[in-house]
């Protein structure tokens, strides 16, 4: 599984122009879910993820992580993070799963993340969606369930 999680002051995300996902103050999430990935590999990358120590602990320092600091998150899948462009100009997607695993690995990561207490708001998988947030830092970090990164 990859992962880029950003910190965010908010951000929402649309279907046919519909807000079908919102959060305030938090993290939002693009998850991609790779050939070969389990519901282990889901569970280790939302504990990850919940326990990030990337928020200001009022001394300056990102020493607090998200789980019970009253913060959100929003995930939204994006089998794209799994896009090779190091030949040629289109993108390969060999790496990615198939839509039905991928579907059932993407549930399972909102699952483990609420399992924590989480607030947890998804996108919808597999539809064309806009995004919109609003940084904070910007803080913008690259996750990989096989530690590539």
């Amino acid at each position: 599984m990859r992962a880029v999680v950003q910190r965010v002051h908010h951000a929402k995300v649309r279907v046919a122009q519909r807000v079908v996902g919102e959060i305030g103050s938090g993290l939002l999430v693009y998850l991609a879910v790779g050939k070969g990935d389990t519901r282990e590999a889901a569970q280790d990358l939302a504990n990850k993820i919940a326990n990030l120590r990337i928020f200001d602990d009022g001394q300056g320092k990102m020493s607090v992580p998200l789980a019970g600091f009253g913060k959100s998150i929003l995930v939204v899948s994006e089998f794209t993070l799994y896009g090779d462009c190091r030949k040629g100009r289109r993108p390969n997607y060999m790496l990615a799963a198939p839509p039905d695993t991928a579907r059932e690995l993407y549930e399972a990561f909102v699952a483990a993340l609420r399992s924590f207490g989480l607030e947890v708001a998804t996108g919808e998988f597999q539809a064309t969606m806009e995004v919109e947030s609003l940084n904070d830092g910007p803080v913008t970090l690259l996750l990989d369930s096989e530690k590539l990164f």
